[in-house]
Order: structure tokens, then sequence, then C-alpha cells
């Protein structure tokens, strides 16, 4: 419909010219608009192309990122078994890191075990090294000491030699008186088989040389052996060399068994008595000056060299021995003077 105005002329004019001003207007507001709209779609479609190839490249990066992420993923499962694989070597580690420390305690403990035997041998060492020292000062006292001991075997040989050198002499001197006599009464008497040396050193005569049976008194016919006794005993002990070692001179009386033992023990010291008494009275008395050497004893029937069941052993029973008895003080200084010797004493 069309628009009717009314109005002045004035308005119309205005309004004519108005309206002719108004639709220019328009029209390039609405061209700005379309220019507005193109440039909004053309930014719209830059946009879009921009869009479109940021999509693409965000798909193709998205792609590659899930590639990436199943690479990932892959290698974290091969981190994953990787890991439970040291994971299981590291126990395994670990178990033989406790073994070896284990043993290497053990080790240790070996080792300070080894230390203190070692040590201990050490100290035995030392021990036998100080011991070895002591015995070869032992060894070597004790070479000095057999040097010293073969000296003194040495001198004490040559000690003993001469005191069996000076025991042989006493022996030899005792036996030469001995024998002297068993000689001058063999002399005297002729008949050897009533004088003898008995096993013990004394010389034994027979009863029958110098008395009757059952009598005390020398008979006239043994006087000359006596005599000749007389003559050895003043010649030996004239010699102080001899006199020296002689303790006594006994003269025993002995008789057999037939009597009583007090009768024997009287006939035995009767006849004993009498041999000294003419020993020192005889040859005017010569051997009076050595009475203090003799002595008589009688012993009756009470030490019998023979059977009394006997005649001939009687016999023999009835006797008179000599007895030279020896000093025991000369004997001793002979022996004290081997004693006498130093021994070497061993220095341990």
């Amino acid at each position: 419909m069309r628009r009717r105005f009314s109005g002045s002329s004035a308005g119309l004019t205005a309004s004519s010219q108005g309206e002719q001003g108004f639709w220019p207007s328009y029209a390039d507001m609405m061209s700005a608009v379309a220019l507005i709209l193109f440039f909004l779609m053309l930014l719209s479609y830059i946009q879009n192309l921009i869009t479109g190839n940021d999509l693409q490249s965000t798909q193709e990066a998205l792609e590659n990122t899930r590639v990436k992420l199943s690479d990932t993923q892959t290698t974290l499962s091969d981190t994953e078994r990787a890991l439970s694989d040291m994971e299981q070597t590291l126990a395994l580690t670990l178990k033989e890191v406790e073994e070896a420390e284990s043993q290497l305690d053990k080790i240790t403990i070996d080792l300070d075990e080894a230390k203190l035997t070692l040590t201990q041998q050490q100290t035995e060492l030392e021990q036998q090294k100080k011991d070895l020292a002591a015995q070869d000062k032992l060894l070597s006292d004790q070479a000095a000491l057999i040097g010293k001991q073969e000296d003194y075997l040495k001198a004490a040989s040559e000690e003993l030699l001469a005191m069996r050198s000076q025991m042989q002499t006493i022996a030899v001197l005792r036996l030469s008186i001995l024998e002297q006599i068993r000689d001058s009464f063999v002399r005297a008497t002729g008949d050897s088989g009533k004088v003898s040396i008995a096993d013990n050193g004394n010389i034994i005569l027979n009863e029958s040389i110098l008395f009757d049976v059952g009598s005390s008194e020398i008979k006239t016919d043994a006087e000359p052996s006596l005599d000749e006794l007389v003559t050895v005993f003043y010649k030996f002990l004239s010699d102080d060399e001899n006199a020296k070692y002689v303790d006594s001179i006994v003269i025993s009386g002995h008789t057999d068994s037939t009597g009583s033992d007090e009768s024997n023990r009287i006939l035995s010291t009767d006849r004993a008595n009498s041999v000294l008494d003419y020993l020192l009275t005889s040859g005017n008395g010569k051997l009076s000056r050595y009475a203090g050497f003799f002595c008589a004893a009688g012993y009756g029937e009470t030490r019998p060299v023979a059977s009394n069941a006997t005649v001939a052993g009687r016999s023999a029973n009835r006797r008179i021995e000599i007895s030279i008895i020896l000093k025991d003080d000369s004997i001793m200084e002979i022996v004290e003077s081997y004693l006498d010797l130093e021994v070497p004493s061993n220095p341990g």
C-alpha cells in the first residue's frame, strides 16, 4: 500500500529530499555488510582451510601420537619386562651379594682364625727359638762339662791306677807275711799239711803242731816254729811302711764240739793266750815293742771249718788262726784321696 502523505508542500519537499538521502546510505550499508559478510565468509573459508589443515595435521599428529603411544606402550611393556628382569636380576644379585657377604664373613672369620693361628705359631716359633738358644747354650755348657769330665776321668783313672797300685802293694805285703809265716812253720815242722792259708786270708795252724789234746801248754818241739814266727813278725813290723797299714794281729783259738761249750771257750782262749805270750816274750821280748798290734781271742766250737761228725772234721776244727787286720783308716785314706778329686758338676 502506498503511503500517503498529508501536509504542506514544504514538508513534502523536505520528505522527498530526505528519502533520496536515506536509500543511498542503506545501499552502502548493505554493501558494507555484504562486504563484511564476504570477508567473514572468506575468513571463515580461510579459517576452515586452516582448520582443515590443522585438523588433518592434528589427525596426523594424533595418529603419530597414537603410533608413538603404541610404541611408547610397547617400549613401556618392554621396559616393564626389562624392569621385571632387572628386578629378578637384582633379586638374584642381592641374593648373590648376601651369599657373597656370608662367604665374606666366613672368610673374614677364617682369616681372623688364621691370623690368630699365625700369631700363636709365631709365638711358638719365638719360644722354640728361645728353647733352641737355651739348648744350644746347654749343649755348649755340656760340651764344656764333658771336657772337664774327660779331664776328671783322666785324673781319676790316674788316681785309680795309683790307688790300685797301693791296694795291690798292701795285698802283696799281707800275702807276703802270711806266706812267710806258713813257710817258717813248714821249715820248722817239715809238715806242710799242718799249716795252710785259708780263703779268708788267715794262717791256720793245726792244734797238733802246738798243743797236746786238751792242753793249752805249748809243746817244746813247737817252740822253733814260734821262734820263726817271731822273726817274721819282727821283720815285718819293724818296717814302718808295712806297719802303717796294720791295725791288729789276732791270735784266735778254736776247738771241736767235744766237751761243754764253757770248757771249749776256756780251752780255746787259753791256747790263744799261750801263743800270744810266747810271741811277746820269745827272743828277749823283741816283739814286746809291737805288743799293741797283738791280741788273743777264744771262740770255742762256734766257728767250725768242717763237720764235727768225723774225726778228720774235728781235727780240722781244733786250730789256731792268725789274722792280720789292716787298718780301715789306711784303706780309707787311699779311697778318700781318690774321692777328693773334684767332680765337674752339671751347670744346668
